[in-house]
């Protein structure tokens, strides 16, 4: 099998009973993510308001993730991790213990049921760019072009001034 890289976002807004504040989840998935394959690079782990009405700030990071698994079993490891972690099923933007999302893959874009690489909102989302661009600036979307800090800076621009 040929080993390929991933970029994974992760975050939390609910406790966990076992790992605490959002986070210590994120960081417990972190080493979650190191039984798929090897991590490269982590992120520091920011905080940020929520999007939409799941209410709390959350805890955000990113791994670039090497490993053998095809995009669609390797997503079906992200989501058994989320069950693991307590996600159930809900509404979009809920508050959730734990959210994983294949936002990059070295081999360029992929489309199935269920999974678009490039994670198809990424670009606009600052709490995605910015732990990315900690750990991976110069990887370029593979449908624009841009680098990952690139696209930071073109959303810190777009940003209402306060």
């Amino acid at each position: 099998m040929t080993i390929t890289s991933y970029a994974i976002a992760i975050g939390s807004n609910r406790r966990h009973h076992r790992y605490g504040a959002p986070d210590g989840v994120v960081a417990a998935a972190m080493a979650a993510l190191h039984r798929l394959g090897d991590i490269t690079g982590a992120s520091p782990i920011i905080r940020t308001p929520a999007l939409g009405p799941a209410g709390r700030r959350f805890a955000n990071a990113a791994v670039l993730l090497e490993t053998e698994l095809e995009p669609n079993a390797l997503l079906s490891q992200l989501k058994q991790i989320e069950r693991r972690f307590g996600r159930r099923r809900g509404r979009r933007w809920g508050a959730r213990v734990l959210d994983l999302d294949v936002i990059l893959w070295s081999e360029g874009p992929f489309a199935a049921a269920g999974l678009t690489v490039p994670h198809p909102e990424f670009r606009a989302r600052h709490f995605v760019l910015q732990p990315l661009a900690a750990i991976a600036p110069a990887w370029r979307d593979p449908i624009t072009g841009r680098t990952v800090r690139q696209l930071l800076h073109a959303v810190d621009r777009r940003a209402p001034r306060a």
